[in-house]
């Protein structure tokens, strides 16, 4: 069986024959229709992009922003995969002694987008890129025994737990077949085409879930490869757009609009979907920036001092927050920290939330509460 995006291919004889898929190069072949839908879906995406972008730029400390919202971003995608922790787990300043295996997917996530955005400005995007992400992804995690930053060299296939070969819901290009997929993929990635950017990046993100080029973490990583695609093109100039939380929300007509790519061709109706996610994804971020944002020239106002808007920052980075260990990070005394606590609680910023053993956790709870939404 072929169409526009690709063939079955049969694998060994007998009883252990099955097929696997074989996508076609991209671009495809006859050329995406850009009809009035899509059009109008392409003008809404890019010019909420533009508006993002423009947000983004003027976050009075932008670095403490996108640490925040990659760890948001990390939870959301790693909760697709069936992760179980939430935003406060990944920032309980007593996860080090307490970490778990979802909230070390988390942050090893959280180290993954970190390494990868930097390293864009080394390298550009591409197979190598991808494999250094993944290596980083999957160190000393679940998953950590299959192969970490090395394509896979054996067949694996997509389906429900108990899944084999035979009954997989899809099985993606076997070893030989995708090592000249990910060829034509790279190049795909990095042509001068004249090409729309979002709509060469849904058809990117599609390629790549097809390939499905890793024994585990393709789904985080080609998730990923959207923003490190838009940055890298310049469409963004810091990592502030992630689909996770779309795609999540919308799981089943996500899986199902790429199933329909393979089964007859139709790229069309994957990139009006994906261009909705872009449009939705883009204003949500927007809006939290702008929340974010108030909040911060709210809390500077009735702050007395330089010194306690200092502290404020730190809350930015750190919204759970324990005495002892947040002395030693501003290195400051046990007291004065304990000073200020005292004095944000006595305003309303800080509230007590916790209590481990002796220690007891303080939260900035309405910067939480953003940053909470659709988690």
């Amino acid at each position: 069986m072929e169409n526009r995006a690709g063939k079955t291919v049969k694998n060994f004889s007998g009883e252990s024959a099955y097929f696997s898929f074989y996508p076609n190069p991209l671009p495809p072949v006859p050329a995406i229709e850009v009809d009035a839908e899509m059009l109008k879906l392409l003008t809404e995406a890019h010019e909420k992009l533009a508006v993002l972008n423009s947000v983004a730029g003027r976050v009075p400390n932008k670095n403490l922003f996108i640490s925040m919202y990659v760890r948001k971003e990390a939870l959301l995608s790693s909760q697709i995969e069936g992760t179980q922790c939430t935003l406060d787990d990944v920032l309980n300043p007593e996860a080090d002694e307490n970490a778990n295996a979802d909230v070390s997917d988390v942050v090893n996530y959280v180290r993954a987008i970190n390494f990868s955005t930097q390293r864009l400005d080394d390298l550009p995007l591409c197979n190598r890129l991808i494999r250094e992400t993944h290596a980083v992804l999957m160190k000393s995690v679940r998953g950590c025994d299959k192969t970490p930053g090395e394509f896979r060299v054996s067949q694996n296939w997509i389906g429900g737990a108990g899944s084999t070969l035979k009954n997989a819901r899809y099985i993606p290009p076997n070893p030989h077949d995708m090592t000249e997929c990910l060829s034509d993929f790279e190049k795909f990635m990095n042509a001068d085409d004249g090409m729309d950017l979002l709509v060469k990046a849904a058809l990117l993100h599609y390629q790549f879930e097809t390939i499905h080029p890793f024994l585990d973490g393709n789904g985080r990583i080609g998730r990923l490869l959207i923003t490190l695609f838009l940055m890298q093109n310049q469409a963004i100039s810091s990592p502030v757009l992630y689909l996770s939380y779309f795609l999540k929300s919308n799981r089943i007509e996500y899986y199902d609009r790429m199933a329909e790519v393979r089964k007859a061709g139709n790229y069309e109706q994957w990139i009006k979907f994906f261009l909705r996610g872009i449009a939705e994804t883009a204003e949500d971020a927007t809006e939290t920036i702008d929340r974010l944002t108030a909040l911060r020239q709210k809390n500077e106002e009735i702050l007395a001092s330089p010194k306690s808007i200092e502290f404020l920052r730190y809350l930015e980075q750190n919204p759970i927050i324990e005495t002892k260990k947040t002395a030693a990070a501003m290195h400051l005394s046990y007291n004065t920290v304990a000073n200020y606590i005292s004095a944000f609680c006595e305003k309303g910023i800080l509230k007590q939330t916790a209590k481990s053993g002796k220690s007891r956790i303080y939260s900035y709870e309405n910067y939480l509460e953003i940053l909470r939404k659709d988690i």
